[in-house]
């Protein structure tokens, strides 16, 4: 057998290890996700149509699907679908938390599709297809390398990612990196179906309510920014004592 290297080792040694209880459900999870995907497909199918329409009569010459590389179980990476909510114009292979100004990318409709989540829905598709599964860690875009690496550092690719997961109902986008790679190592460790029936109507409450809903860098940094001022303050006013 080939000798590994110091990094394998390292990375082996700080995996989950998942209980026999765990796996087995890991196998049961695949069949109920295909079959509630299939349902969903069926039930949702006039809406996504409707919406398919609306975007081709917004910008007819643009595409109706937004797909991306994502980084699926295993390291694997796979093609992930959303009906597009952005201009042709758009940086490719960005995470959108990651640009200065969204809101000049995003068109009219993709606003009222994204705030609603109703963008995610073709990612059903991929469910079917095995890529992803209904709750699970957010696939990453193959450029986000540094919690790329944490996830694979933790283990969290031993699951299938989700269409929405624990860090989705735990802040959504104003989750920061560290955070989301620690509530998805908490979500592989505690994997059950429990577990995830608690994730999906969280979820649903989540969008209906539209909380955690941000959009590029600029949010993040205003973010940080009053986190700052917030822990600066109390420091100036004990000194002006």
């Amino acid at each position: 057998m080939p000798t590994q290297s110091p990094i394998t080792k390292a990375i082996l040694e700080h995996q989950i290890q998942l209980t026999p209880q765990q796996k087995r459900y890991i196998k049961v999870k695949r069949l109920c996700d295909t079959i509630v995907a299939l349902l969903a497909l069926v039930v949702l199918s006039p809406l996504l149509l409707l919406v398919g329409i609306a975007i081709k009569i917004e910008s007819p010459s643009e595409p109706v699907f937004f797909i991306q590389k994502r980084v699926g179980r295993n390291y694997h990476v796979f093609r992930l679908i959303k009906f597009r909510s952005m201009k042709s114009t758009a940086p490719k292979n960005m995470a959108t938390s990651e640009f200065e100004h969204p809101e000049q990318y995003i068109t009219h409709l993709g606003r009222i599709i994204r705030r609603t989540s109703i963008d995610e829905l073709p990612q059903l598709v991929n469910v079917l297809r095995g890529d992803m599964s209904l709750i699970g860690p957010r696939p990453l875009v193959y450029t986000e390398r540094e919690i790329r690496f944490l996830r694979r550092w933790y283990g969290v690719y031993q699951v299938r990612p989700g269409i929405t997961g624990l860090a989705q109902v735990s802040g959504r986008d104003t989750v920061d990196t560290y955070d989301k790679v620690a509530f998805d190592r908490e979500y592989v460790q505690h994997i059950s179906f429990r577990e995830d029936v608690e994730l999906f109507f969280k979820s649903i409450w989540i969008v209906l309510m539209r909380v955690g809903i941000r959009e590029g860098k600029v949010q993040k940094v205003q973010k940080e920014l009053a986190a700052q001022e917030a822990v600066a303050q109390p420091q100036q006013t004990g000194g002006s004592q």
